[in-house]
């Protein structure tokens, strides 16, 4: 059932805010450069090293049932990047609102009848009414909240907590600050879908990874070494899907609820704990995907079903696959994303010759893809792979965990079909994987001692993100 928030709860919501203003707010930065989905111009992100948690020893949870936690609606802040509007951005609601300047102080009070929107000049914003009456021009984030129970809106899509808006280079940043188990009830039904009663504990283990790996982003971001001084995460594949309070849904509300302050932790400290879709049979060391020494917690795991020929997340949709390039598709492809991956020089690649594995990693996924073309040969790593391969469309190759063979007439390259398991980098949790080990009757911790071996379940300790 979802919750509402009831008129005490409100109180205490309006008692919080000037907390909540000062806890979430950061200064204006950067240009926003690279296209995001819906309008226009996405979030560039810098990389999103992560620190070292502060100790907090924390009494594992042992396999009774998970203690009652925090309710639905609180927790830490969370500042999510929905979208960079251009030019204005609408200011929108299912109610009553109000906009609040860097400072806290009220700008706009508005009935939700009422058509306001935000615009921009250089680091200054301001609100506009459709008849011309405007607030003056302010720097910093304004933040529109929603009075009483209501949502605020963006883009078509309801949204629980505040909307803040940031003039940045090449529009208006448009962020969702909102609490930590709000903001899982707008993630976890987007990453792991709806799901049946049978499958309760694979979104439970869904929302203790998301929960975790968005601690580890928080963590990032008080350390200062977070995406942006404006946000936290994005709402995209970059990060977790997320879509704000029209995305809920009952069973990820309440695995939500069930699960509402539990992390993974080791030592005392939150680790990262990144999921993808399926695994094709085997997830991956996270060395063998990505540029790290390792993390112990994140190692192969086998996904094969005990005494039988099957694996748990055989029942993906892309547990097995395959995809063709014809030689004029190979070549667009490599002429188009070879260069964001290795050095290639002024005249271009040239024309594919030949695909070649030069080596695996010890999980079966490519360890690095010989590239020939008629101007030289590239090695590409394994995971880099997948950013070249892409469809004509631009979408990525599903997975490192495939195979190649070639077609040829004479010297030149007619066709290249490449066979391959699983979709995603492999790293983690494979979550076609936890749904078909709920459906076999596993719990919430056998799938998290599973897919992040050598973690426990904990609460998250209150002092670690605290300011």
């Amino acid at each position: 059932m979802r919750s509402r928030i009831t008129g005490s709860a409100v109180a205490r919501y309006a008692i919080a805010l000037p907390l909540f203003v000062a806890a979430v707010f950061g200064g204006v930065s950067g240009c926003f450069s690279r296209p995001l989905p819906t309008e226009s111009i996405p979030i560039p992100i810098k990389p999103n090293p992560t620190p070292a948690p502060v100790p907090d020893t924390v009494e594992a949870i042992p396999t009774d049932a998970a203690p009652p936690g925090p309710s639905i609606g609180v927790g830490p802040p969370v500042r999510v990047a929905l979208r960079v509007a251009r030019d204005t951005a609408a200011l929108r609601a299912t109610g009553p609102w109000r906009l609040l300047d860097a400072r806290g102080g009220v700008l706009v009070r508005s009935r939700a009848n009422e058509r306001w929107h935000i615009e921009r000049r250089a680091a200054r914003t301001r609100a506009v009414r459709d008849d011309g009456a405007a607030t003056p021009w302010t720097n910093g984030t304004v933040l529109q909240f929603p009075d009483d129970a209501g949502t605020v809106q963006s883009a078509g899509k309801n949204y629980r907590g505040a909307l803040g808006f940031v003039a940045t280079d090449t529009g208006i940043l448009v962020v969702n600050h909102l609490p930590l188990e709000d903001y899982l009830r707008g993630v976890v039904p987007l990453e792991i879908g709806e799901r049946g009663p049978g499958e309760r504990a694979a979104v439970e283990a869904q929302a203790v990874a998301a929960r975790s790996f968005t601690v580890i982003r928080l963590l990032n971001s008080k350390a200062g070494v977070g995406r942006s001084p404006d946000f936290d995460l994005i709402s995209s594949v970059g990060d977790q899907v997320y879509g704000g309070q029209s995305a809920e849904r009952p069973v990820a509300d309440e695995a939500v609820r069930v699960t509402a302050g539990l992390v993974l932790m080791t030592a005392g400290k939150v680790v990262n704990a990144p999921f993808f879709s399926a695994c094709g049979g085997e997830t991956a060391a996270a060395e063998e995907v990505w540029r790290t020494d390792g993390e112990a917690h994140l190692r192969r795991v086998s996904d094969k079903i005990p005494g039988t020929d099957r694996h748990y997340c055989d029942i993906a949709p892309r547990f097995a696959w395959t995809r063709s390039f014809s030689g004029a598709e190979l070549d667009a492809a490599v002429r188009k994303y070879l260069a964001s991956v290795v050095e290639v020089g002024r005249s271009g690649p040239g024309q594919v010759t030949d695909l070649h594995i030069e080596r695996r990693t010890p999980s079966g996924r490519v360890g690095q893809l010989i590239v020939r073309t008629s101007r030289g040969s590239y090695i590409v790593r394994g995971n880099d792979a997948r950013s070249v391969l892409r469809s004509p469309s631009g979408e990525l190759l599903n997975s490192s965990y495939f195979s190649v063979s070639v077609e040829r007439s004479g010297d030149k390259l007619m066709r290249a079909v490449l066979r391959g398991n699983g979709y995603g980098n492999g790293v983690g949790m494979c979550q076609w994987g936890a749904i078909g080990r709920a459906r076999a009757g596993q719990d919430l911790r056998s799938i998290l001692r599973t897919y992040y071996p050598g973690t426990t379940l904990a609460q998250l300790p209150p002092s670690l993100l605290t300011p």
